[in-house]
């Protein structure tokens, strides 16, 4: 392929443009916003850090073809909120002073037998994970809820069908005078 794109090294292309997951070997940008998300996991040096970096790892074991990114950058966070995808976005994870929260964008929709989710459980979308100093995650249960959440993106993006367009009202002979 000939030519460059003018999008910003490092960033994800947009969605249907082909981009693929980080560990293809042709994937070039992605590796980029990978190496860039474990700069962003290992960041905060702490307890914090290693809670995200096994969230990550436990994200990768139960959905191989997940697509991680940055988003959400601002002069207040710069290096953005690590976003993990696949058919839309799956969950977030932002680490806290007191706690990592991890976000599920369609929670409300997910069963949850292990009560996992112990945060923003009034919502009609969202669920949250919030993991404390000294608290561990149930690794089997979270896999569960991330093999869960990309199904729901799956089966809730196929039924997002455009509807067909209204009929317009025909012209009548007395319209056309």
């Amino acid at each position: 392929m000939s030519g460059s794109t003018d999008k910003p090294e490092g960033r994800r292309a947009s969605r249907g443009s082909g981009a693929r997951k980080a560990t293809k070997p042709d994937a070039e940008p992605q590796r980029g916003v990978s190496r860039l998300l474990g700069e962003r996991i290992r960041s905060p040096g702490d307890w914090r850090g290693e809670t995200l970096a096994e969230v990550r790892r436990l994200i990768h074991e139960a959905a191989p073809d997940i697509v991680e990114d940055c988003k959400w950058t601002k002069p207040t966070n710069p290096s953005g909120v690590p976003v993990w995808s696949h058919a839309g976005i799956v969950c977030t994870g932002e680490a806290y002073k007191q706690m990592v929260k991890l976000t599920f964008a369609r929670g409300a929709s997910l069963d949850d037998p292990s009560r996992l989710f112990n945060s923003s459980l009034e919502g009609n979308k969202r669920r949250t994970i919030d993991v404390r100093e000294g608290e561990t995650l149930d690794a089997e249960a979270f896999k569960a809820l991330i093999r869960a959440a990309v199904a729901e993106n799956l089966r809730s993006g196929t039924k997002k069908a455009k509807s067909p367009p209204k009929p317009r009202a025909k012209a009548t002979p007395s319209d056309e005078k």
